[in-house]
């Protein structure tokens, strides 16, 4: 199976950013750490917080359900930058966002201009535009169309 690199990692970690301790984001979601969201059955394992290295490490994890999904979904080549892109997106959105995507639909045609045009569509949560969302879907938009 394919990983997210460095790079794509780094992405992540710098839109996500970094808390120690539970807080809820914008979605109204409990998270911690590198945007990992806080289930139910694991609120007693963050009572005291948590370390950059317990985070990067739930990242990675999380990730790996992003990168699954960028596989199930993605039927075309993607170069590294893309493919980095793409997690980072699902990462943020979810897989089912991916799925239902018009992104997905026009990058499995190989229209990959098309697929990077969309990255800027989906920087809205809870009816409002974000601009935290507008400048990590301008990096991801930037990082797909890399080579």
């Amino acid at each position: 199976m394919r990983h997210i690199t460095d790079n794509g990692l780094n992405l992540i970690k710098h839109f996500e950013g970094f808390s120690e301790t539970v807080y809820l984001c914008p979605a109204g979601h409990p998270t911690i750490g590198y945007g990992h969201v806080v289930l139910d059955h694991e609120v007693e394992d963050f009572i005291d917080g948590i370390t950059k290295e317990q985070a990067s490490n739930l990242l990675k994890q999380d990730a790996n359900l992003a990168e699954q999904a960028v596989g199930r979904f993605i039927r075309v080549a993607l170069t590294d930058g893309q493919f980095d892109a793409l997690v980072s997106f699902t990462f943020n959105l979810g897989s089912g966002a991916l799925q239902r995507s018009t992104l997905r639909s026009k990058l499995n045609r190989k229209d990959y201009a098309g697929a990077s045009r969309e990255f800027s569509r989906w920087v809205w949560a809870g009816g409002r535009r974000l601009k935290g969302l507008v400048r990590r879907r301008h990096a991801e938009a930037t990082l797909f169309a890399q080579n």
